[in-house]
């Protein structure tokens, strides 16, 4: 048994209640909403990429709801300044002298929703990297840590819309998973129609209470770290990982072909993560070869870099990890 103060079993009754009371504002979109709890209880942070329209922002502030924890969003603009997202250094007068005071911005929170951020420009998007990945900001030589959880749902445009700017690298990598959210089907449009057009439905329950949300993540975001792996099971992280970098001993003929840039470490530690809370919510707490398998294309989707012939072939990342997931180790 895990030696943990949170149990197994009370974590996946939990995941399948917030599952649930996300179900009830959500129509459909079941994938999504699951890659996105797998990677909150997984410590990292989400990118969702769809065209307008498609429920994302709701998605995020119902999630932020249903944990109890806070919320805040931020609306990119290519006018927008790293200031109005970190905060910045006013100048306060107090009893007779003037200081300076920071003023937090709405990334001091537990849940941030950076909505269309692509449409930010490159030297504002770069203002999460830090934030993102050391749960920290610096401003104008000062540290100011952030509170705990701190997680970023960003939702992206499709990259061939007007007034777009492609996410950094650096940026991409800091995303433990990318998501695609698809177009709802006819019978989840009806859904939709009936629910948006009719009387207003009921608010979205909070399924933990918010004075012990912050303490329960923590014990299962701990739990999911005890999560046993074998080493088969690394050893098939680590060749699906190093078969995507080009010239590499391991690396298959389309990626050879295919890629010009393989995912990074980073891209193994989100795919045996994901792995892990993959493994709870189905009862077990051993990583199987199988959640290894499911994880993958949103781990490393957005961690791989295409090459010409690719594009010009009309080959997406998802496509050719597919290719790499489905073929036999060496």
């Amino acid at each position: 048994m895990i030696p943990s103060a949170l149990q197994p079993d009370e974590f996946r009754t939990t995941f399948n209640a917030i599952r649930q009371e996300l179900g009830r504002v959500i129509v459909g979109q079941a994938d999504v909403v699951e890659r996105l709890l797998i990677a909150f209880f997984a410590g990292g942070h989400v990118l969702l990429e769809g065209v307008p329209g498609l429920g994302k922002t709701l998605l995020a502030k119902s999630f932020a709801h249903a944990m109890g924890l806070s919320f805040k969003r931020i609306q990119c603009t290519p006018d927008l300044m790293p200031a109005d997202i970190l905060g910045t250094q006013l100048v306060v007068e107090r009893n007779g002298s003037k200081t300076f005071e920071f003023a937090k911005g709405p990334v001091f929170t537990h849940i941030l929703l950076a909505d269309e951020i692509n449409r930010a420009t490159p030297k504002t998007q770069s203002a999460l990297l830090e934030a993102m990945e050391e749960h920290q900001v610096t401003v104008a030589g000062m540290t100011f840590h952030l509170d705990e959880p701190f997680f970023v749902i960003a939702t992206q445009n499709p990259i061939e819309m007007e007034g777009t700017f492609p996410l950094p690298e650096a940026q991409l990598d800091r995303f433990l998973f990318k998501i695609f959210v698809g177009y709802p089907s006819s019978e989840e449009l009806s859904h939709i129609l009936r629910r948006t057009t009719t009387t207003a439905s009921a608010p979205i329950k909070p399924v933990l209470p918010p004075e012990k949300a912050r303490e329960w993540i923590v014990s299962a975001r701990r739990l999911v770290r005890e999560v046993m792996v074998a080493r088969p099971v690394e050893e098939r992280v680590i060749q699906l990982v190093t078969s995507t970098r080009p010239g590499h001993n391991g690396a298959d003929s389309a990626a050879s072909r295919f890629l010009r840039y393989g995912a990074s470490p980073r891209g193994a530690q989100a795919i045996l993560m994901g792995a892990k809370v993959l493994a709870l919510i189905q009862g077990r707490v051993n990583v199987s070869l199988e959640d290894v398998q499911q994880v993958v294309v949103p781990a490393l989707n957005h961690r791989v870099v295409l090459s010409f012939e690719a594009e010009a072939e009309k080959r997406t990342a998802a496509d050719i990890l597919a290719e790499l997931t489905a073929a036999p180790r060496s």
